[in-house]
């Protein structure tokens, strides 16, 4: 830890004089105009590059130039962002940041929330579609002060289009594995209202034995009234069949079976009213999960479980002289029908408060907050935090943050059985203690990040076990003590009035278990990423054509390391554009979660009508 502290010291300070230089040099040249991009993700609407904390954006330009088909693919390019994915396609695949587990990470919609109080294992298949994005809002660290549990080591909020020029737009793609993806994108528009929509059609043999899918997905999004107070409406559904070889259980079990269902149903609002900005919601989620040990063999063992979320939020902000207030309360109702884990249900109650002061002219701000959170079965739960941010200059900030963060044992944690895990209804909810210290810098052409995080953690659920052939058990672990660095270098090059991206994003995570008596853990401890490096490079080669390149090298804490190459590329002729993606060229047998191996190379050819 003393080398980490003194590595990053020198980093900080080489990287302040840099910066400094480099805007010296910047501001004698010329004054430019920053693009101002509103941060959603926070309950506080704050400028991306007044936040005090570390937040990444991806833009909808960043996901076209990448060529990926699944939004999974382009998480996978940030680093200390962990999506442990089983198998192509994006059949199944758990959400990590920060070394936190699948269900210490929460996935928002447009800021609705879609925890599931069954397991975090199928938060992503609520993901919209790539076409329906317009930026992804990336938070590390606990966001559990704004949005409550499950966002204990932090949070991903994906933000959708509202609008698109009229259209239709019809894609196919075939590839490896007898890899078959269509779909269908349309939008229309007037004055008063637009609707935009998404509809495919996903199949595969599969790479392996019993590895193939089957995946069916529509979301739609529509603005009514736009010219009063637009109202917005999300419909979506996605549902996916796959052999689910290795998947859970043990790698032996090549036989499993799985079917899963996500809908959403939401109504938003953003209403303003001089200084006072409201923004209510309420929507609807439902999760349905089938499971089967042996493939078509239910009579041997299944698992059924169908989960409903109903809820309502009000969100508030104002500004005075004081500076920026912000509350917020949303309620909302948890219902699961299960032949394993019984009828169950959960009221949850969550309030926040925090202001923002600023102080010597707006160059320093404080923002202190707190959460208070009611669980029907886990009662009140309190939870302060403290931001606090430096702008030494228009694009140089020092930023920091300290505060408190939880989580409450989902059902399946506390009632799951089976002849390989065994659930624990004694277990108490998850705690930590978080900071964080950082600096950034942002211009029209270059953004520079690095930041420091430490996290102590207490009564941290994880499956384990003594011995080998023992049952997984849920149970609340000793102390973990997690600490780290990020770092994040964006560069835009213009040449020959061609735009080119080139991003270098590098993480560090250290855990130390206090007096471990663990010999074998699923989640907490054995398999998170120690060190990530990520380089992509966004070529335009004309005006038509432009071709991506992924580079990522990713060494876990259990000691595997392996380098994966992905290249993709986009030919635009008028209404027709033909594109290939091309993943895992150097050939590489690696596995993410559960030893579970991932597809060596294989490729998608692409071909997109628009009229």
């Amino acid at each position: 830890m003393k080398h980490l502290s003194s590595t990053l010291l020198c980093l900080i300070f080489g990287v302040v004089f840099v910066l400094a230089q480099n805007e010296k040099v910047q501001d004698s040249v010329s004054t430019e105009n920053l693009v101002e991009v509103i941060l959603t993700s926070n309950r506080l609407e704050i400028s991306f590059n007044e936040k005090s904390k570390t937040v990444q954006l991806i833009t909808a330009d960043q996901i076209q130039q990448s060529g990926i088909t699944h939004l999974v693919d382009i998480l996978q390019q940030v680093a200390g962002v962990d999506v442990k994915r089983r198998g192509a396609g994006a059949a199944q695949a758990d959400l990590n940041i920060r070394g936190g587990t699948f269900d210490q990470t929460l996935l928002l919609i447009d800021g609705i929330k879609l925890d599931d109080a069954q397991t975090g294992h199928h938060t992503l298949n609520f993901l919209p579609p790539p076409e329906m994005v317009e930026r992804i809002e990336i938070i590390k660290g606990p966001a559990a002060r704004a949005y409550g549990q499950n966002a204990f080591t932090g949070a991903v909020n994906i933000v959708t289009k509202k609008e698109t020029p009229k259209r239709l737009s019809l894609y196919l793609q075939k590839g490896n594995y007898d890899q078959t993806n269509g779909s269908i994108l349309f939008g229309s528009s007037n004055k008063k209202n637009n609707v935009i929509g998404f509809i495919s059609k996903n199949t595969s043999d599969g790479y392996r034995y019993n590895s193939d899918y089957q995946q069916s997905n529509f979301f739609i999004k529509s603005t009514f009234n736009k010219n009063k107070t637009p109202i917005d409406l999300i419909t979506s559904y996605s549902g996916r069949k796959f052999g689910a070889n290795g998947f859970y259980a043990t790698p032996s079990a090549i036989d499993q079976y799985e079917e899963t269902q996500a809908s959403l149903f939401a109504l938003s609002q953003r209403f303003i009213n001089g200084d006072l900005i409201f923004k209510p919601k309420v929507y609807w989620r439902r999760g349905q999960d089938m499971y089967e040990y042996i493939r078509n063999k239910p009579e041997i063992y299944r698992n059924l479980h169908i989960t409903n979320k109903m809820g309502g939020a009000l969100d508030t902000s104002f500004s005075s002289n004081l500076g920026f207030t912000g509350m917020g309360i949303d309620i909302s109702k948890v219902d699961i029908r299960s032949n394993n884990l019984g009828n169950r249900n959960r009221t949850m109650i969550n309030f926040f408060l925090e202001h923002r002061f600023y102080f010597l002219s707006n160059k320093i701000d404080v923002t202190p907050g707190i959460a208070s959170n009611y669980f029907s079965d886990f009662g009140w739960h309190s939870f302060p935090g403290i931001d606090f941010g430096v702008q030494l200059t228009s694009r140089f900030r020092f930023y920091g943050n300290l505060g408190s963060t939880y989580r409450i044992p989902t059902f399946t944690d506390l009632f799951y059985s089976d002849r390989t895990t065994l659930g624990n209804s004694n277990l108490k909810p998850e705690e930590a203690k978080s900071s964080e210290l950082g600096i950034r810098f942002s211009s029209s052409k270059v953004g520079i990040s690095l930041a420091y995080f430490n996290r102590k953690s207490k009564n941290l659920i994880d499956y384990i076990k003594a011995n080998e052939d023992d049952l997984w058990k849920a149970e609340n672990i000793q102390q973990i003590r997690t600490s780290g660095i990020d770092f994040e270098l964006i560069h835009m090059i213009k040449l020959n009035e061609l735009v080119h991206n080139f991003k270098i994003s590098y993480s560090y995570l250290e855990n130390k278990l206090d007096n471990s008596k663990i010999n074998f853990s699923q989640y907490s401890i054995n398999n998170d990423l120690k060190h990530h490096f990520i380089w992509t490079y966004s070529l335009p080669v004309n005006v038509n054509l432009n071709a991506f390149l992924a580079f990522k090298y990713i060494e876990r804490s259990a000691g595997e390391s392996y380098n994966i190459l992905d290249f993709s590329a986009r030919w635009v002729f008028k209404t027709l554009e033909f594109s290939v993606y091309f993943n895992n060229i150097l050939n590489m047998e690696y596995w993410e979660s559960n030893f579970v191996t991932m597809p060596k190379g294989n490729g998608l050819i692409g071909l997109r009508y628009s009229f």
